[in-house]
């Protein structure tokens, strides 16, 4: 996954000036997508404006996202200028550490997407990352806390929250407060980013390709979004 695709730059771009694409105040310092940038180092994390640095290593996503494994996963860091994170079984932010675990494809294109979409909305807010998958992969299931996961076992699944209307830094408790159009654009970033497959919730009236994006019931404070594994 080299850069973000011009394509889905064009339509953030488009759909930024569509009406409903309500303004929020400035959170974190946007940044620009870099187009050309090695895959290796997406610009969000090549920026120093995250602490620890990640440690990027190749990883490997063995079995399949329902019962599977994490072979040297890449932590997401807690936050960051263009993001946080948002444990669903605290209910709070940040993301405990042992959540926030993926393949460096995963974490690579969660940067690549949130790079661009910060280009086309630097008056949003940071977009919310909820759980990935733990260290090494496995079960996430409902004893790890919340609904828990029957997915989020080998670094390819990751939740990312809606834009809320009114930019507050949280899931949407019910589907009115989604702002539709950023929502939207966000999936179709992912889209066109090379997602495998995303889930959205029945009353978001989010659209996208029928082979990828489908609709799926506990998804109205989140999209579900599945990469391919390489």
């Amino acid at each position: 996954m080299r850069g973000f695709p011009v394509l889905a730059l064009v339509l953030l771009v488009v759909l930024a000036a569509a009406p409903g694409a309500g303004a929020c105040p400035l959170t974190g310092t946007p940044l620009s997508p870099t187009l050309d940038s090695p895959a290796l180092l997406p610009s969000t994390a090549d920026a120093g404006s995250v602490e620890p640095p990640i440690l990027w290593r190749r990883s490997t996503a063995l079995g399949r996202p329902n019962h599977g494994h994490l072979r040297d996963g890449v932590q997401l860091p807690a936050s960051g200028p263009t993001w946080f994170t948002w444990d669903w079984g605290l209910d709070t932010s940040p993301n405990r550490d042992w959540r926030r675990w993926g393949t460096d494809r995963l974490v690579r294109a969660i940067f690549t997407v949130l790079d661009g979409y910060s280009a086309a909305f630097p008056d949003a807010a940071r977009v919310g990352i909820a759980d990935l998958s733990r260290p090494q992969g496995g079960n996430f299931g409902k004893q790890y806390g919340g609904l828990g996961h029957a997915s989020h076992q080998n670094g390819l699944d990751v939740d990312v929250l809606y834009p809320r209307a009114d930019c507050l830094e949280r899931p949407a408790l019910r589907p009115s407060q989604i702002d539709r159009p950023r929502a939207q654009a966000l999936l179709d970033a992912f889209v066109e980013a090379g997602a495998q497959y995303v889930f959205v919730g029945p009353h978001t009236h989010l659209r996208g390709p029928r082979r990828v994006v489908q609709v799926l019931g506990h998804h109205d404070d989140h999209m579900h979004v599945r990469i391919r594994s390489g």
